[in-house]
């Protein structure tokens, strides 16, 4: 057992405080940046894109930007190794030290490191003050992966930094950024395990020295279970490897989901009769083994496992990527409570508190570098993918928790401009990406052969056949949307089976589906692509049991654990990418409640739709009050009891992990308790429901407000201003609703209804987004009164082109529309007789894709109620939402 003596003589300490920034719009050389003003406080994780992507206007900064810093390196240092340690800064670095250039790094995602010790100018016995000056850029690199992806390219030292110092003699500093020691477990069984500690010491004093390496592997509580030592002699500046088995261990605790126990191989280096300690490391160990077979999925420590999981990306609202490790850990916690036993890390390797909670939580985990959606042919491309590679894996190599090292992401999905799967172009850089796959390929066998290496695809089976990609790597990865972004649902559990049939020797692990959800928006009649709860929840539904019931796929990851930035994504929510489990603040939707059901372990019972607690909809009958709307509860348990109110409304059977009930709402508060039959397990939550009359003049239902979403079927709730929008409805006489017109829906089949751009000057953007065209009036039949009438215009035919994104996996359309045209459009709208708005145009208001809302005052007289009229001049009316309420 280490006595607590020991104590290692490397120094690391974290220098994230008290930094400078300031971006570089006109390229400052090092001496005039250093000179320069206009520098702000920071302190790290830090990263200069954190607002500007959220912003109505395209793009975020890609550029330079440069952080200044000043150590106090102690005189005491003056012998040792000083190194500045980097776990991540996007994209490209340089890294000065008092005005010389001491190291450069290409590739945002994995760790660096940068040795100072020649640059630091002493003076007696009083610290080094120490300039440091980092230029970064996150700029288009056509040389650095990615080249493209649907997510954000933050720029920014934004993960932690590091000052370290070693002694003279000391484990392998220079290696790739890893600690110098490589773990491995040769053999592992329920009855024994081999463990392998191997490595490379550096002597950099200017002497020969004697050493001795000493390896113990510590148990759980400390305690010495083995050891082994070996003797070097290394001569002045000598880097020398040396490999250390230990005694077999005899029935070993094994690591596993479940039980994810960790023992500790701590290694040190020791000199003299006194065993001076000169460096020492430690490295978390899980005894495990594992396979996949593509006809049985995987295996862990001899038992089939069903790998069940999510992707993550690294940002976080009002952060970005710059994330502290509490934040990072916290996912890893959430999939544990989600049930999940797997983390795609995707698509880049991520900060190491990830793979460290994966490691203490019991989490299995594949790991990738950046090159997503094409490659560029040069040999600079080339060279930095191999060396993220190996970057990637002796960082992350002792890591029990990693089992898979991939490679490549939708790699075919965006071909270069010219470039057709059956020209010669084509065919050519189809034969350079397979040769890049090759290479990436054996190097990862040749640095790890004992994990798995991944390729992950699109949907297009036929393309990557065609390049002979799935032919490489040992596991495929499917990324498939069928039933979003292609075909219907009906096509996943098909394009499953075809992989069956067509690679029978290769192992299937679906690395990415969902389904875009927006909290706000609820429908119940959900189509594709409307982006509701309901669909989303549909969606899963449909895909988990399909991949459950076929045991050759041996995982999967839902896209994606939360939602993350894309900036160049408009939709509902512009900038977001909400196909998730979670919220961007990481709260559950009801597909994060569904996979609960299905993987907690413990009884389990929820209410769904957790976040919709302010519901609305029109009563029943004129008489009525009260309104029926569904209600799914997420369950463990074979039946689930319901209560409105103290009111029993029956048990149903749960039925792959949901229990449906139809509730009657009543307005204002109504609390639903459900229970586990047999069980003592509950859950409970209150809704407010804003119940409307079917007639507008109803005693029993006086009439006080109504938010109504022109060509629109989804309800949009608004948490803040505590508003409900309901979907159009004809007009019906004593109701209310449009007259004439049709539901604005723009070319394409990628969108049931409305348009998906980016809508500007409004947070509002789902009410934006769709409209009635044509139509004549909107009539309201309200009693006498005073009223407030707020009508909401957005221009969306007249829109100019939009980005052709590639987020369409399989050609169904394209992320953004196609310009369209509504020229000279104008009309005018009367209020009950008053021309309330009489100039609408394109030269006015009607700018394209800008959110106009006007508000107007009403006199309802002699029972007539309010009438909104709409009077063409040039083109069709329209209008986007209307909000009445009695004053």
């Amino acid at each position: 057992m280490l006595t607590q003596s020991a104590i290692a003589q490397r120094v690391v300490q974290s220098v994230n405080s008290s930094w400078l920034f300031r971006k570089d719009e006109v390229g400052l050389e090092p001496a005039q940046a250093a000179a320069a003003k206009g520098w702000e406080a920071i302190s790290l994780p830090h990263t200069w894109n954190a607002a500007d992507v959220l912003d109505d206007e395209p793009g975020y900064y890609r550029g330079v930007g440069w952080y200044k810093k000043t150590l106090y390196v102690p005189a005491a240092w003056q012998q040792r190794r000083v190194y500045l340690y980097f776990e991540g800064a996007n994209q490209e670095a340089e890294v000065y030290v008092n005005g010389q250039l001491a190291g450069r790094h290409a590739g945002g995602y994995t760790a660096f490191r940068v040795p100072i010790s020649g640059l630091l100018k002493f003076s007696g016995q009083a610290p080094a003050a120490t300039e440091v000056l980092v230029r970064l850029t996150n700029r288009h690199n056509p040389d650095i992966p990615p080249l493209s992806a649907d997510f954000t390219f933050y720029g920014g030292i934004y993960r932690d930094v590091y000052l370290e110092a070693a002694a003279p003699v000391h484990f392998d500093l220079d290696n790739y950024a890893s600690n110098g020691t490589f773990v491995t477990t040769p053999a592992v069984s329920a009855e024994a395990a081999e463990v392998v500690v191997a490595g490379a010491l550096t002597n950099e004093s200017v002497t020969a020295r004697k050493v001795t390496v000493l390896t113990q592997l510590l148990d759980r509580d400390g305690r010495t279970v083995a050891k082994q030592q070996t003797a070097l002699t290394l001569k002045a500046g000598e880097k020398r490897t040396f490999r250390q088995p230990l005694p077999r261990l005899h029935r070993p605790q094994l690591w596993s989901p479940d039980a994810p126990y960790l023992y500790r191989a701590v290694s040190q280096v020791l000199e003299g009769k006194q065993a001076t300690l000169l460096d020492e490391v430690t490295n978390q160990v899980g005894l495990r083994w594992y396979r996949f077979d593509a006809a049985q999925g995987f295996f862990l420590n001899g038992k089939p496992l069903k790998l069940i999981g999510t992707n993550r990306h690294q940002d976080y609202p009002g952060l970005g990527n710059a994330l502290p490790n509490a934040l990072h850990e916290r996912d890893v916690q959430l999939l544990k409570q989600l049930g999940g036993n797997f983390l795609r890390v995707s698509h880049y390797p991520q900060d190491p508190a990830v793979l460290q909670a994966c490691d203490r939580l019991g989490i299995l985990a594949s790991v990738e570098i950046p090159i997503v959606n094409a490659i560029t042919d040069s040999k600079s491309f080339f060279a930095n993918c191999r060396t993220m590679q190996t970057e990637m894996i002796r960082q992350g190599y002792n890591h029990p928790s990693v089992i898979i090292w991939a490679y490549m992401n939708e790699v075919l999905l965006r071909l270069p401009a010219g470039i057709k799967r059956d020209n010669e172009p084509g065919k050519v850089y189809l034969r350079r990406v397979n040769r890049l796959a090759q290479e990436l390929d054996s190097l990862t066998r040749r640095e790890d052969p004992a994990r798995y290496t991944m390729i992950v695809n699109h949907g297009d089976f036929e393309l990557y056949q065609l390049a002979g990609l799935p032919a490489i790597a040992q596991l495929v990865g499917w990324n498939l949307y069928q039933g979003w972004y292609s075909g219907d649902l009906e096509g996943f559990p098909k394009f499953l089976d075809r992989h069956r049939q067509e690679l029978p020797t290769k192992p299937l692990l679906v690395t990415e589906y969902g389904a875009d959800s927006d909290v706000r928006l609820h429908s119940f009649q959900p189509q594709r692509f409307d982006k509701t709860s309901e669909y989303a929840n549909r969606y899963h539904q449909f895909y988990l049991k399909a991949m459950l019931d076929r045991p050759f796929v041996a995982g999967s990851t839902v896209w994606n654990l939360a939602e993350f930035n894309s900036e160049t994504r408009q939709e509902a929510v512009p900038h977001i990418n909400n196909k998730s489990l979670l919220t961007g603040d990481r709260q559950p939707k009801d597909a994060y409640l569904f996979y609960q059901a299905h993987l907690v372990k413990t009884p389990f019972l929820k209410i769904g739709s957790r976040s919709w607690t302010l519901r609305a909809g029109q009563a029943a009958g004129p008489d009525s009050l009260f309104c029926r709307q569904p209600v799914e509860v997420y369950t463990n348990q074979p039946a689930v009891r319901l209560l409105l109110n103290g009111r029993d409304l029956g048990t149903r059977p749960a039925e792959f992990g949901v229990a449906r009930f139809t509730v009657p709402f009543g307005a204002g508060l109504n609390q639903l308790r459900a229970q586990a039959q047999d069980l003592a397990v509950e859950d409970f939550a209150d809704i407010e429901f804003q119940l409307l009359p079917t007639r507008l003049d109803s005693p029993q239902l006086p009439f006080t407000e109504l938010n109504v979403s022109l060509g629109d079927a989804r309800t949009f709730t608004d948490d803040k201003l505590h508003q409900v929008w309901v979907p159009e409805q004809a007009y019906t006489p004593g109701s209310w609703g449009y007259v004439g017109g049709q539901a604005y829906k723009q070319p394409g089949d990628r969108l049931p209804y409305g348009s998906d751009r980016d809508i500007l000057g409004t947070a509002y953007d789902a009410i934006y987004e769709t409209q009635r065209l044509g139509l004549s009036q909107f009539r309201l039949d309200l009693p006498d009164g005073e009223y407030e009438v707020v009508l909401h215009f957005a221009e969306l035919e007249a829109a100019p082109q939009g980005e052709q994104l590639v987020y369409n996996l399989a050609g169904a359309g394209t992320g953004a529309s196609t310009a369209t045209s509504a020229p000279g459009r104008a009309f005018s709208v009367l209020v009950n007789g008053v021309d309330a708005l009489p100039e609408l145009s394109l030269d006015t208001y009607l700018r394209p894709l800008q959110a106009n809302s006007f508000k107007v005052p009403v006199s309802a007289r002699g029972g007539r109620g309010i009438i909104v009229e709409f009077k063409p001049g040039k083109g069709q009316p329209f209008l986007n939402g209307i909000q009445v309420k009695r004053l």
